[in-house]
């Protein structure tokens, strides 16, 4: 049975956040691993309900696991992030404390989504030397999303922006901070006109507001029951502020600054990477949240300006979230990232690119 303990950190700006170091009952012979998650959700996204969770698959690999919860976590108050923000004081402080922790000299990180996108802006910016290889899923440098989500991020943050400064799926269930206000009541009528596709009203409040599908984040055969109950606690709210700096993103196609910050470019792609980290780009062929494409186009920037270093793995069952909360990721989806970290760090985890 694995125990997890609470390690507080704090970040460049003086923001309180924390890591959980979960262990399990052999001594990790490997280095440490750091987990980070996405937008509006928490260290604990890692964890679900399955036979074999990715952090039990990481465990029984001889990893030291390190889940990190940065500001966007629901764990922590809700404040109006940024991108830039966690790119700049929260992903180089957590580095740090883990190596302080552990007394390693290196480090290597599974990354989800925005706490995806971020790391790869910090590393890209040279804030990360210490990280030696990277798994990022589903987004990083190219967020890429269909036509009918590049509109919908066009026309519609704006005006959600101009009614409420967050959008919170726990409103599909009639439950968060300013659920009894006009503006969530009426969003969650919205959303349960218009997504009919389960009864779990997180579920469809989460693909209303992460993109256009029937769901958007998961593939529904590809959770257990357990798993798609669980995750009416495990989503709650986001702020505005960074809906705003992804639908610019999303129409330039790659990755911008918000804020003026020190030491972050105003363009991600301008550039080469500031890093030496290895790359495995993941992303699964039906992520309706964001295309697949887009992760292929970071490994091909990444190659470009670092030929023969970083790797791109494409799993055509899955879509967003899934990889790691799939009933079947087990077999499907960890043994490519664990792979990928296994890897030595001078050379690619797998022969490269695959359609």
């Amino acid at each position: 049975m694995a125990t997890a303990r609470v390690v507080p950190f704090t970040a460049g700006d003086g923001r309180a956040l924390n890591l959980i170091h979960v262990q399990g009952r052999r001594t990790p012979e490997r280095g440490p691993v750091l987990l980070v998650h996405g937008a509006g959700v928490r260290a604990n996204i890692f964890r679900p309900p399955v036979a074999l969770s990715f952090v039990d698959a990481l465990l029984d690999a001889g990893h030291d696991v390190w889940l990190e919860n940065w500001r966007a976590s629901i764990d922590l108050p809700l404040c109006h992030w940024t991108l830039d923000q966690a790119a700049l004081h929260d992903h180089p402080a957590a580095v740090a404390r883990v190596l302080a922790e552990t007394g390693a000299r290196s480090l290597k990180a599974v990354i989800h989504c925005q706490g995806s996108t971020s790391f790869t802006m910090s590393a890209a910016a040279g804030l990360l030397p210490q990280v030696e290889a990277i798994v990022s899923n589903a987004v990083s440098l190219h967020p890429l999303v269909c036509n009918a989500s590049r509109l919908k991020s066009a026309l519609a943050v704006p005006l959600v922006g101009l009614v409420t400064d967050r959008l919170d799926p726990q409103w599909g269930e009639g439950r968060g901070d300013g659920a009894d206000r006009w503006a969530a009541r009426g969003l969650r009528k919205l959303v349960e006109l218009t997504h009919r596709e389960c009864d779990n009203g997180v579920c469809r409040f989460s693909s209303f507001t992460y993109g256009t599908g029937f769901p958007v984040l998961w593939r529904h055969e590809n959770l257990n029951t357990a798993t798609h109950d669980w995750l009416r606690d495990e989503f709650a709210a986001v702020p505005m502020s960074f809906f705003r700096q992804m639908a610019r993103c999303i129409a330039a196609g790659h990755l911008l600054r918000h804020e003026a910050l020190p030491g972050l470019p105003a363009d991600y792609a301008a550039a080469p990477p500031r890093t030496e980290a290895r790359f495995t780009f993941v992303a699964g062929r039906r992520n309706d949240c964001f295309q697949w494409q887009g992760q292929r186009a970071s490994f091909e920037w990444f190659d470009h300006h670092q030929p023969g270093r970083h790797a791109f793995e494409l799993f055509d069952d899955y879509g967003h979230l899934d990889v790691f909360l799939g009933q079947h990721a087990a077999r499907d989806t960890y043994p490519v990232m664990l792979a990928a970290l296994a890897a030595p760090a001078t050379s690619p985890a797998t022969e490269g690119a695959r359609p």
